[in-house]
């Protein structure tokens, strides 16, 4: 027999492998199971926010981690237990099978998030000729705006616009066939078809759909057989009436590599931009976003967010955060002037010249690797990561050029760090822990 001190316990050291330590550290700690019943795990986690984080974001890897010490684990429930008591209580362990997990938060046929909708979605200046145009695009989809492109720098929203769309008609017009991918998804799925012989079935999967969108349609300019089936997929929606929406971090345009026949297609339907929001729209995002996590933080204290972050609406995710963490811990009232001491050096305060080898020490020690490691000729997964997390750093925050970048780390081809920024700036349009990790890096690095 096991208790279910020690069924956690070994849980713990096989999640610390899979998750990264930061996060290992900071959502894991202070856990333990509190009691088991009839194959259902209760969880004990220390805060309101803790429990959502764990419940939303790690529930799969906790779930199958279980599961693979016990089969008798149907489930896993998250309750607030501060002080983990020593219980004795005993389990019978059961060498697993393999069962199929729940379905994660994504929808499985569509590929899209259910809180991305558009009662969800603040709109203000920043965004309101957008949002007006996916109206539209509701109403009369292939015929209004098609197809519809929305740019914008990275953070500002424009994912959950698009997947608003999806989510109108996944659930107003469920006859409807709706798919969300992003362009690297796309064109991965294009050379599997490739190397399995089963290129007809991938065009027969793409050309079903009612409403095809698409994130990051920038990357199609390098891929240059990807680029040409997405012509093809393109004029056979679009001569159908299929709505077809994208997004780019640029106008179409001005995106290097990309064909005039691709850039008339995209100019035929509508072109608009986001931009990063004004600060009432900034405001009206903190307070929304702190809303959804049932708490109470004074406007006084949101508004000096809203002043304070001018950047994307990431970033003042990023820092609302910072601000729940500490709400959590305390147990009492956030200030303006707690505030302050939280996002020093955030914002509008003036940056202090941080040169590479900093930006790499400090990324070293949050992910918890060796600094020499990361100049290494090596493709080892927790050294990789953190690898592209600089390389994007540094191009993003510091706009250093691409050949130098490579250069200071470890002589690379300027390529190499091309495919790493692309990758991470494709990676934190759906990856919210990614996201977390870079705001706090950038806090840091303030």
């Amino acid at each position: 027999m096991t208790t279910i001190k020690e069924l956690w316990e070994n849980a713990l050291v096989e999640l610390e492998l899979t998750i990264s330590k930061p996060n290992f550290n900071t959502w894991f700690k202070d856990t333990h199971i509190v009691r088991v019943e009839d194959g259902v795990v209760f969880l004990g986690v220390p805060s309101q926010f803790a429990r959502d984080w764990l419940s939303t974001k790690f529930h799969k890897d906790i779930l199958r981690s279980l599961r693979g010490l016990s089969e008798n684990v149907r489930n896993v429930e998250y309750v607030i237990s501060r002080n983990a008591k020593k219980v004795n209580e005993e389990v019978r362990v059961v060498p697993a099978t393999v069962s199929e997990l729940p379905l994660e938060s994504i929808h499985s046929k569509t590929n899209l998030n259910p809180r991305f909708t558009f009662n969800t979605l603040i709109v203000g200046a920043f965004n309101e000729l957008a949002h007006a145009a996916a109206q539209a695009v509701v109403r009369k989809p292939g015929i209004a705006y098609n197809p519809l492109l929305i740019y914008g720098p990275t953070g500002l929203g424009k994912t959950h616009l698009i997947q608003s769309i999806g989510n109108h008609f996944r659930i107003n017009a469920p006859d409807r066939k709706v798919q969300y991918c992003t362009s690297e998804k796309f064109s991965m799925d294009y050379v599997s078809s490739l190397q399995s012989g089963k290129v007809q079935s991938f065009k027969e999967k793409y050309r079903q759909y009612d409403l095809l969108i698409m994130d990051d349609v920038q990357f199609l300019a390098k891929m240059e057989k990807t680029k040409e089936e997405f012509f093809h997929l393109f004029n056979y929606l679009h001569d159908g009436n299929k709505q077809l929406v994208f997004t780019s971090d640029q106008h179409p345009n001005i995106i290097q590599n990309l064909e005039d026949r691709l850039k008339s297609r995209f100019n035929a339907g509508m072109i608009i931009s986001v931009t990063p929001p004004d600060r009432e729209s900034r405001f009206a995002i903190v307070r929304s976003k702190a809303a959804l996590h049932n708490v109470i933080i004074p406007d006084e204290v949101l508004e000096y967010l809203a002043d304070t972050i001018e950047g994307n609406v990431r970033e003042l995710e990023g820092a609302l955060n910072l601000l729940l963490i500490q709400l959590e811990m305390r147990q009492e009232p956030i200030t303006v002037s707690d505030a302050k001491v939280l996002l020093r050096g955030t914002g509008n305060a003036t940056k202090k010249s941080v040169s590479i080898q900093e930006v790499v020490k400090t990324i070293a020690n949050f992910y918890g690797i060796e600094e020499g490691s990361i100049y290494e000729k090596t493709r080892r997964k927790e050294i990789v990561r953190p690898r592209q997390v600089i390389m994007f750093l540094l191009r993003e925050d510091f706009k250093i050029s691409f050949p130098t970048i490579g250069e200071k780390l470890g002589g690379r081809d300027h390529t190499t760090v091309i495919h790493s920024c692309e990758k991470i700036k494709n990676d934190i349009t759906s990856d919210s822990i990614l996201n977390q990790e870079l705001n706090q890096i950038r806090l840091m690095l303030k």
